[in-house]
């Protein structure tokens, strides 16, 4: 049984010298260590060996085993080593190359719009109020002249969460609010910037949800000639010298004398072209003195000061400005549509 132990340990130490691969390796291992391996077998038969020969031969299978389990655990080592090299040489990274450059964004065309009006307007002297977007009716409607049943407030249909709170469907509420903190001290010189709704069906120039900017002047001594200064000097920062304005006569329950304000079209320098239905105008906001009514309801005697006021929606600048000719791509986080406006 001695000589079998040797005999295996011999050729079992050959044929790992041969072993090219890992699965080699594997194979011989199952072979002379295995459960039906020649080794084990070798073992269970020692029952049959005499009390003297058992440990004689117990200590050469140790032996034996022992040699062929480092031989194995040797191999394994160098493929597992190779194995990690080649890994590692496979994802080496090269830390002398350039990073890539993190793509840089750009702020929303409407966002851009709306800062560079405030730009204007701050540069005139006034300042900038925000408010609620879920508002009282009280201050939607009512404090601006438009009494429950109102007729005009069909104009403005908006989302009602109960009977007397509201999306607000313009930014017009800020100006009475403003009104109310100044308790009757002038001047009043904002602008009010910010989202409002109403039930619209979307298309290309209406939508559910657009931006508001709303104008508000209050002092003694205002006149409807210090609006259309205003107005013109705002709309030649914005369009530039060449542009001029047009009033026409508009209803508004919130001013008296309410006026709509049309600018010379920038596609044509107002010669007339499809983008302006060839008039040579494009109606860009609303405007008016405000009405005696809202002074006094927002505790100002109307008979001292007066005021005026005027809302344009971005959306509509923005078309105008950048040439867009749908509404919704505002909304659509298309970044094919917004990469156009990252160096501007």
């Amino acid at each position: 049984m001695k000589e079998r132990l040797l005999t295996l340990k011999e050729e079992a130490l050959r044929e790992l010298a041969q072993v090219e691969n890992q699965q080699q390796l594997a194979d011989l291992r199952i072979k002379y260590l295995g459960k039906k391996g020649p080794l084990t077998e070798i073992l269970r038969g020692m029952g049959a060996l005499s009390a003297e020969e058992r440990p004689v031969i117990g200590q050469v299978a140790n032996e034996v085993r022992g040699a062929i389990e480092e031989v194995i655990e040797a191999k394994q080592a160098e493929y597992t080593a190779a194995e990690t090299n080649a890994r590692l040489a496979a994802e080496r990274i090269d830390v002398t190359l350039p990073g890539r450059p993190a793509a840089r964004g750009a702020a929303h065309p409407i966002s851009k719009v709306i800062e560079e009006i405030e730009d204007i307007f701050i540069g005139m002297g006034y300042t900038v109020a925000e408010g609620p977007e879920v508002e009282q009716d009280y201050y939607n409607f009512e404090a601006l002249n438009l009494p429950k049943n109102h007729p005009a407030r069909d104009m403005q249909d908006s989302f009602y969460i109960t009977d007397e709170i509201l999306m607000r469907t313009h930014t017009s509420p800020m100006q009475v609010r403003t009104m109310e903190k100044m308790k009757g001290h002038v001047p009043v010189k904002i602008i009010c910037p910010g989202r409002v709704y109403r039930r619209d069906d979307d298309d290309a120039t209406h939508s559910h949800m657009f931006t508001q900017i709303e104008g508000l002047v209050i002092d003694k001594g205002i006149r409807m000639s210090d609006l259309k200064g205003t107005l013109l000097q705002f709309v030649q920062e914005l369009f530039g010298k060449q542009t001029q304005i047009r009033m026409r006569p508009s209803f508004f329950p919130f001013t008296e004398p309410s006026a709509e304000v049309d600018v010379t079209c920038a596609m044509c320098g107002g010669e007339g072209c499809r983008v302006c239905k060839h008039t040579g105008w494009l109606e860009i906001l609303g405007s008016g003195m405000v009405h005696p009514r809202v002074l006094e309801m927002a505790g100002y005697d109307p008979e001292v000061y007066s005021g005026f006021a005027f809302g344009l929606g971005v959306e509509r600048v923005a078309m105008l400005k950048y040439d867009i000719e749908d509404i919704r791509h505002f909304y659509t986080n298309d970044l094919r549509f917004l990469k156009q406006f990252v160096h501007l």
